[in-house]
């Protein structure tokens, strides 16, 4: 769940960087140092990629058993061949981090950078990454639970009142001590 949030809000600000990537191209190029410095402090702080430290992992692990399959007399070749290049590949992933780091520059100042850093690396700031997510999963029930009542009570209490205006409606009972008839006759009077 923790990385799901995190996910989320990194999708969000990428995709709320490339909606001013957009319609400020010249943007990146306006970045100063300080404040991708600013940035990138933030991205770690957060951590905002650690959920694509996977990626080359995986990428590589598929590769490699999808090669052992079609070649299995090659597969101490294979192994060997795709873990040098995957460790090869592995500094590449700086460039997630400066992508990153210019996404949020484009959408937060410097001094909001600053100061997002400085929380996410105080003792609050980690304690909510770290229990953020448990604090979400037991609002979340607690949301259920209310959704529910509320559901049941406005079900409970609706129906009570469309029964007492259906009931104001409804004719008056004979008062000439005729019983009203049950066969959906009017009553006889005498």
């Amino acid at each position: 769940m923790m990385s799901n949030i995190r996910i989320r809000r990194f999708a969000a600000a990428v995709a709320t960087s490339a909606v001013v990537a957009f319609a400020m191209p010249s943007f990146a190029q306006d970045i100063a140092e300080s404040h991708l410095k600013a940035a990138k402090a933030a991205v770690t702080a957060i951590h905002a990629t650690d959920p694509f430290d996977n990626i080359l992992p995986q990428a590589a692990a598929a590769l490699e058993s999808s090669l052992i399959q079609k070649n299995p007399d090659l597969q101490e070749l294979i192994t060997t061949t795709v873990a040098a290049k995957a460790l090869a590949l592995a500094p590449r992933r700086a460039d997630l981090e400066k992508e990153a780091a210019t996404a949020y520059a484009k959408v937060f100042s410097e001094q909001e950078l600053n100061d997002i850093a400085t929380f996410y690396n105080s003792e609050a700031g980690k304690k909510l990454l770290g229990s953020g997510p448990i604090v979400t999963r037991e609002l979340m029930k607690a949301a259920e639970i209310w959704q529910n009542g509320i559901a049941r009570d406005l079900g409970q209490q609706v129906g009570e009142a469309m029964q007492a205006a259906a009931g104001a409606k409804a004719p008056a009972p004979a008062t000439d001590g005729a019983a009203p008839a049950t066969d959906g006759t009017a009553p006889s009077g005498n």
